[in-house]
């Protein structure tokens, strides 16, 4: 993260979930604007009332979940909270990502700042302040149903609990709280509630599955094209009176990328009309990528639709005559889970026309490259097993792929009955979306290697720039050393967010 980053404001115009990533991952400064603080104080001021009146309202002054009839005396409110973090922080196994964790926060941040949570204040500048210092609690991954226990994990950072992350060492978050000056949350009524509530969690952990995901999309493109041309594609396949009877956006998308990287291609202006019809996994790059791309835009639609809706309950709503509370649903995830499930097939679906183009580019049957893009095959294997271990990923990208929102459990005693595991989808996409990359970088890897037997070669204007951008990183396989050395470096290449800047430079639209 950079010194001196730049800043982001919410509270006026609709959240993206491009802004939370910069907040997640650039380290961007986070505040809201005036607009939102006077919504999120007259909301506490509410609460307060409320959780003197005397009148259960739940979650303000009664139990949660199957012991909401049970209704709490004003000096209870306080504790409740407290327990409430304490008993629903009880996540499992690793931590989340330093960048997961923040994203969730932010996520957080923007649910309070519509002015229905009734939150205190001090909660909303506690998770602001732990961002713009970037103090990190320490959250479980596993362990969610859709909510509860990866924001209970954070909450325990704010009253000084639990453990941090703060300038790259592991301390108790009290140590932290007073290293940045911070006084550590003292909780109200429905604090605890509302920290714990809604689905901040698993829409801060898709936007940044949103991030990759597009990064992906260009790059199947790129390392497609690279392949088609290697393998000398008939371009008909790519033409517009093709594409353009193709009546969805995406594969319209693709069709037009992939023409533009292999423009200026001599290699396929010499193959042009060696055969009549390529294999599926050539000519059927824009209607594939193109799907994929689709549901990726589908994905983006409902997280800021999400970003942009309130999910606490109860909810605090002011009305003409006043504020009421309403319990409702809103913290339901399912459409967020159900857009990470949908957009964790897309994922398999890039993964898996890539390992076939890289099996085409391996098998001396399929192509007219030395066996296994190798000099002396036989007594060398060149790159034939990277093509298994893109089988192997492609394969648990498959298992991934498997929906976890049409799982469901009864919980909180017959209260909860129906749940969305929001958070479960958004995680397993995230885990696809790394095998994809892998994928990817071994078909890159590959496309490279075949290049480099091409003769007298004057690749497309894009092909030609990311083949010189490989190999300026990794150079020709030899076997004078382990392969996945490589593999590993080609997988962060593609993994950095600076990467695509050369080739966005010469084509825009790769990045839309």
């Amino acid at each position: 993260m950079s010194n001196q980053p730049a800043s982001v404001i919410f509270g006026e115009q609709p959240a993206v979930w491009r802004d939370v990533v910069r907040v997640a991952r650039e380290g961007v400064q986070l505040s809201l604007s005036a607009g939102a603080w006077e919504r999120v104080n007259s909301a506490r001021q509410a609460v307060e009332r409320f959780a003197d009146s005397g009148h259960p309202y739940y979650g303000i002054n009664t139990g949660l979940g199957a012991l909401c009839h049970v209704v709490l005396e004003r000096n209870q409110l306080q504790q409740l909270s407290w327990h409430t973090l304490m008993s629903h922080s009880c996540g499992i196994g690793d931590p989340l990502k330093r960048e997961q964790v923040r994203a969730i926060m932010c996520a957080a941040v923007i649910n309070y700042s519509h002015g229905c949570s009734g939150v205190s204040t001090a909660v909303v500048e506690g998770l602001i302040r732990l961002l713009n210092e970037d103090v990190v609690p320490r959250v479980p991954a596993q362990g969610s149903v859709g909510y509860l226990s990866h924001m209970a994990h954070i909450g325990l950072a704010l009253i000084g609990e639990g453990d941090v992350e703060y300038r790259g060492q592991s301390m108790p978050a009290r140590r932290a709280l007073d290293a940045v000056g911070m006084a550590p949350v003292v909780l109200g009524p429905k604090d605890g509630l509302s920290l714990v509530n809604g689905t901040p969690a698993m829409t801060g952990l898709a936007c940044l599955t949103l991030a990759d995901a597009s990064r992906l999309a260009s790059w199947a493109d790129v390392i497609g094209a690279m392949s088609f041309e290697a393998l000398r594609g008939q371009l008909d396949a790519l033409s517009p009176a093709v594409i353009q009877r193709k009546a969805h956006k995406g594969v319209q998308q693709s069709g037009e990328n992939l023409r533009l990287l292999l423009q200026d291609s001599q290699v396929l202006a010499r193959s042009q009309g060696e055969h009549l019809q390529d294999a599926l996994s050539l000519r059927s790059m824009p209607q594939v990528h193109g799907a994929c791309r689709d549901q990726l835009a589908h994905a983006a639609r409902q997280v800021n639709a999400e970003l942009n809706s309130v999910t606490d309950n109860p909810m605090v709503v002011k009305e003409e005559e006043g504020y009421r509370v309403i319990s409702q649903a809103n913290p339901h995830g399912e459409s967020v889970a159900m857009a990470c499930d949908l957009l964790a097939i897309a994922v398999c679906e890039w993964s898996s026309i890539s390992e076939r183009r890289s099996f085409r580019l391996v098998t001396p049957q399929a192509n007219k490259l030395p066996p296994f893009l190798t000099h002396g095959s036989g007594v060398k294997s060149g790159m034939m097993i990277a093509q298994y271990s893109a089988s192997s990923l492609v394969a648990d990208n498959r298992r991934l792929a498997q929906p976890a929102v049409t799982d469901n459990y009864l919980t909180s005693g017959l209260q909860e009955d129906h749940l969305s595991l929001g958070e479960s989808s958004a995680l397993k996409l995230d885990k696809a979306l790394e095998n994809a990359f892998y994928v990817l970088a071994i078909e890159y890897l590959l496309a490279a290697q075949a290049f480099d037997f091409i003769e007298q070669p004057l690749f497309g204007s894009g092909t030609g720039l990311a083949w010189r951008q490989l190999r300026e990183r990794v150079a020709f396989y030899e076997e004078e050393h382990s392969l996945h050395l490589d593999i590993r470096a080609t997988y962060e290449f593609l993994r950095n967010e600076k990467s695509l800047a050369a080739l966005c430079r010469l084509f825009p639209q790769l990045n839309s």
